[in-house]
């Protein structure tokens, strides 16, 4: 059974399940539900608790079901957790975890808490993880994308008693505050907790927010093809420069930038050729947020277009392996800021 991150509180309100899997990349999310679901067993007696954490082929998982299936003398309840670092158990973890789903309906005394990481399609449909999702409680963590930030911030700073200015102000502190953490939710968390030590309760300002809030945002190449999908300039460059200082390959940025265009033009091409945008979407592997652009770009944007872009891409994929380009910024990165400019302009455009 499926139950979201944020029905989780109720859900234990009203009892718990002998069988917990939390799943996804979120370590600071993850761990609030963990300590949320022990924090509940705690209250209900579970005394005793034993962790494992699998790592490599070789993990004896004979342990685990041993541990699952004795109690000691001292309680009558325990906490089994089982962190399983590349969510990859392996044959054997796979058989034992599908027995831990099977016993976990019969062992009362026992609480299972199983912890992975983000998930792929094939590993969701398989037989341990359907036997695991089937007995117990199912708990995806996704990441908070970064228009959903400044509200999730909002949110932590109420708890503490906290909030920004109401109206514009305080909007432009939200999205300051966004932009400081964006990509590194635990070092956000800590920020809050941060202002909490500094500031009363009550109102905060944009310039106590903008004195005390740290630069820790982090940054990949997948969000930025968002952002320049998005058509938005200004964060498009503030992630090119994070992704410079943190030291990223150039070749990998132009390879998320390329690749968007590439997308573009396969699927415009086969719009000009009759085909629905929402079957060339599939056919092209074009799905979740960034369907969601492509079916709002692609409309507006004319062929000549595409095919500057494209031309561009193939110039900068020569900047940044050491050829020189006439017209064009030696510097790889300088290169691949032009790029993305073009990039974003041309989504952005109506």
């Amino acid at each position: 059974m499926q139950v979201a991150l944020n029905q989780l509180a109720g859900h234990l309100q009203k009892g718990l399940k002998p069988l917990y899997v939390l799943h996804g990349d979120e370590p600071l999310l993850q761990q609030e539900a963990v300590d949320a679901i022990r924090a509940a067993a705690r209250a209900q007696g579970y005394s005793e608790r034993s962790s494992f954490t699998v790592q490599g082929a070789h993990f004896d998982w004979s342990s685990v079901l041993a541990a699952g299936g004795s109690l000691s003398l001292f309680a009558d309840k325990q906490i089994i957790e089982i962190r399983v670092s590349s969510g990859k158990p392996g044959k054997d973890g796979g058989a034992a975890l599908q027995q831990i789903a099977q016993e976990s309906a019969g062992n009362e005394g026992t609480l299972t808490i199983v912890m992975l990481p983000r998930l792929d399609k094939a590993t969701k449909t398989g037989a341990w993880f359907s036997a695991l999702e089937s007995a117990g409680i199912s708990i995806q963590i996704d990441p908070v994308e970064r228009g959903a930030l400044p509200q999730w911030i909002a949110q932590r700073l109420a708890s503490q008693g906290q909030r920004v200015v109401a109206g514009e102000e305080g909007q432009r502190t939200l999205a300051f505050f966004a932009d400081r953490v964006e990509g590194n939710l635990l070092a956000a968390h800590q920020e809050i907790q941060k202002l909490a030590l500094l500031y009363p309760q009550g109102e905060l300002t944009w310039s106590q927010v903008e004195q005390a809030v740290l630069n820790v945002a982090r940054y990949d190449v997948f969000k930025l093809s968002e952002a320049v999908l998005s058509g938005n300039v200004a964060r498009m460059q503030r992630m090119m420069d994070g992704l410079q200082a943190e030291g990223e390959a150039e070749v990998l940025v132009h390879w998320a930038l390329a690749e968007d265009i590439r997308s573009l033009k396969r699927v415009k091409d086969a719009m000009n050729a009759g085909k629905p945008l929402p079957m060339a979407l599939r056919e092209n592997r074009i799905w979740g947020p960034k369907e969601r652009l492509f079916e709002r770009i692609l409309p507006n944007v004319g062929d000549a277009a595409l095919a500057r872009l494209l031309q561009s891409a193939h110039t900068v994929d020569g900047i940044v392996k050491g050829l020189k380009q006439p017209d064009w910024p030696q510097n790889g990165w300088l290169a691949l800021q032009r790029l993305g400019l073009q990039l974003c302009k041309t989504c952005g455009a109506r």
